[in-house]
């Protein structure tokens, strides 16, 4: 059977991972429970489950040739104990048990996911932590993979569209295929480290933000997280009335978030062009492949306007800036920064990645992120999930990394953050309500 090895991407996030920033996607499932012992009967559903996803039996190692890669193999000594963990638990809210553990990195020799069933005191409802390490998957390759765990084991591949024709005409295309390439690859790399360096640094970003969000190392197994369900029929009223999209809106809530936690705080007034936002994009034309899918990833780079004062006008913002990016597109702006990744030899993300991380912070200040999820009610043993909070990793030098999803109705953020530098984590979930309430009042 032939090598496979990782893509430069998820080799990329494999390399880049240390104890105090490992790098694994969450997401934090609320149950209904259905009857009684509905926590231990999940638990169990899982361990009997996961061992014939063949995504999830798979591990990395270490490969002589090419010097630097890793590839795939099935991990032949594959036991779903130590990936299925029932987790007793004596608070109500699962974010709160939910924050060590998306602290503690996955084990390296072992295919790097789990699922963690946290039981909390109220019999009516429980939760699972699902962790994937960003090498297996990203956030829609996650998905099916956890999908393929509940009890319809949904579908989520999607038929492959057709790729279409190049255009004739260009003097580039007529070049032999594998120069062309070559040279367009080029090009594309030197144009997205030209966009980056436009960039700039964050000049006039708040310095509580510089402080708190940016600047502060993230410390092994100091993790808060926090989660907030807003309703998408008034997300959508906004979207109505001031255009743009759904994401557009999304996006604007958390920089009038920003702004309004820093102001409870008593910080002063933000000044500034404000923090620079990385969005990823999906590359994907469908959900993806679950197991070892690589991982499909760009972003935009977009400032979020911390500044202005009036909730619309930083909407507005948002919407032109969100435009201009995709205008451009996805593939050659600062926030590309992921698909530079193709162009360095495997050698170059094992020698280089530590300082790859080091270097998220010049890139980019918070990272606000998507993940949509189908139109599917998924279960567990008869047990209905109500909620779904994302979570996303943390970069280096790093506090607060922001993820969000829409289930049956419902907009669920999902924050991560360094618990030392973000004690008052619960504060900003409150701001996030706050700046719906302020636009819903503004468009009504």
């Amino acid at each position: 059977m032939a090598t496979e090895h990782l893509s430069p991407l998820d080799l990329a996030f494999w390399r880049i991972e240390s104890a105090a920033h490992p790098m694994h996607l969450g997401a934090l499932a609320v149950f209904t429970a259905a009857g009684p012992g509905a926590a231990e009967r999940a638990a169990a559903l899982l361990t009997d489950r996961c061992a014939a996803v063949p995504g999830l039996r798979r591990r990395i190692h270490d490969v002589l040739l090419p010097f630097g890669a890793a590839a795939w193999a099935c991990d032949p000594d594959f036991d779903a104990a130590r990936h299925v963990f029932l987790v007793p638990t004596d608070t109500p809210d699962p974010h709160t048990a939910a924050g060590p553990l998306m602290a503690r990195p996955l084990d390296r020799e072992l295919p790097p996911w789990e699922a963690h069933v946290l039981a909390g005191p109220d019999p009516d409802s429980f939760a699972v932590l699902f962790k994937f390490h960003h090498a297996l998957a990203d956030g829609l390759g996650a998905l099916a993979l956890a999908a393929a765990l509940f009890d319809e084991g949904p579908a989520l591949r999607s038929p492959a569209r057709p790729v279409p024709a190049p255009r004739p005409g260009s003097a580039l295309r007529r070049l032999p295929g594998a120069l062309a390439a070559r040279v367009q690859d080029v090009g594309q790399a030197l144009e997205i480290g030209a966009a980056m360096a436009r960039s700039g640094l964050p000049l006039g970003v708040p310095a509580a933000l510089t402080t708190d969000l940016m600047a502060a190392p993230a410390r092994p197994g100091v993790r808060a997280v926090a989660g907030l369900a807003l309703d998408l029929d008034e997300v959508n009223l906004i979207r109505k009335a001031a255009g743009g999209t759904v994401n557009d809106v999304l996006i604007a809530l958390v920089a009038g978030a920003l702004r309004r936690w820093l102001e409870g705080r008593g910080d002063p007034e933000p000044r500034g062009p404000g923090p620079r936002a990385l969005i990823p994009v999906s590359r994907r034309r469908g959900p993806g492949a679950s197991g070892g899918a690589a991982n499909r990833l760009s972003g935009y780079l977009l400032r979020l306007p911390l500044a202005e004062p009036d909730a619309l006008r930083r909407l507005g913002s948002v919407r032109s800036g969100m435009d201009r990016n995709k205008d451009a597109g996805p593939a050659r702006g600062a926030g590309a920064v992921a698909l530079l990744a193709d162009h360095v030899h495997p050698l170059g993300h094992r020698l280089g990645g530590p300082l790859v991380a080091q270097a998220a912070r010049l890139l980019f200040d918070i990272l606000v992120t998507s993940v949509p999820l189908p139109g599917l009610t998924f279960t567990l043993g008869g047990s209905r999930v109500r909620e779904v909070y994302p979570l996303a990793p943390l970069a280096r030098g790093q506090a607060l990394a922001v993820a969000v999803s829409t289930y049956k109705g419902t907009v669920h953020y999902g924050l991560v953050a360094d618990a030392a530098a973000v004690p008052d984590l619960g504060d900003l979930a409150g701001a996030l309500r706050a700046e719906l309430d302020a636009l819903v009042r503004e468009v009504s």
